[in-house]
């Protein structure tokens, strides 16, 4: 359901609808193509995987609620974060094209998710082109976020990479409506998978909170996250957020630009 006028040139409550729109504006025929394939989502338990590593990927997966996040493991049991998926995200538009996953997603909280079949998602990008556009301006952004990721990991400090990741996860979630009044938002993730994503200890994550609580620019508890010094914390993380387009839309811009001023 539409919960916003288009004619004032606002966005909508849907998350997948409030992420294309800033790639390309949508049209009332795009957006209910949209609203279309969001309809009944299930809801899963934190700790489930929608698809393991190896599986036939039959579905194209949406989260409405919750967070999910994209793994790999080792036969140790070791295992690495490569992204976090938010409300609004679609997993892979063409994982369907192959013969088995080469990663597994999992869910870090409890998520409303819709699976969408190969078949639909194929018509819906063929029958609208500004959707198909607007998928691929998405699909550019992960690849340039995964990017990211791997500079995080592999040249960061252990201080530079936790603050990197909170600049980048308060754009992500400013821009599909998920930052409350007070400028918290919903961050479910425990220590050992922070750890995970940034290739710490649990150890060495819990200092480095501590010292970012100790430096005010952060409060964390509870799974919410609140930003305490936004430029403080992007001078920490040497954060920049072009490689996240979300100034694409001047008009839209918001958190980007706090973070980035």
């Amino acid at each position: 359901m539409l919960s916003l006028s288009r004619e004032r040139g606002t966005l909508v409550s849907n998350p997948l609808v409030r992420k294309l729109n800033r790639f390309v504006p949508l049209g009332d025929a795009e957006i209910a193509a949209l609203e279309s394939l969001s309809r009944n989502p299930k809801t899963h338990p934190a700790g489930h995987d929608l698809i393991r590593e190896g599986a036939k990927p039959e579905y194209v997966f949406l989260l409405m609620k919750g967070w999910a996040y994209r793994y790999k493991s080792l036969p140790s049991g070791r295992r690495q974060i490569m992204a976090y998926l938010i409300p609004g995200d679609l997993c892979d538009i063409h994982i369907f094209l192959f013969d088995e996953m080469d990663h597994s997603i999992g869910l870090l909280s409890a998520a409303e998710v819709v699976a969408i079949p190969a078949a639909q998602m194929l018509e819906v990008m063929n029958r609208f082109p500004k959707i198909e556009r607007a998928l691929w301006w998405a699909t550019l952004v992960d690849e340039a976020t995964l990017r990211e990721w791997l500079l995080n990991v592999g040249q960061r400090n252990a201080y530079e990479k936790l603050s990197h990741l909170f600049c980048e996860m308060a754009v992500r979630m400013e821009a599909v409506g998920l930052i409350d009044h007070d400028g918290s938002f919903s961050l479910p993730l425990t220590q050992a998978e922070l750890a995970d994503t940034t290739g710490l200890t649990s150890v060495h994550v819990n200092r480095t909170l501590q010292r970012m609580r100790r430096d005010k620019l952060i409060e964390i508890g509870q799974q919410r996250l609140m930003i305490l010094d936004r430029a403080g914390l992007r001078e920490s993380g040497g954060f920049n957020p072009n490689y996240l387009h979300v100034e694409k839309k001047a008009s839209q811009a918001s958190t980007g630009a706090a973070l980035s001023a």
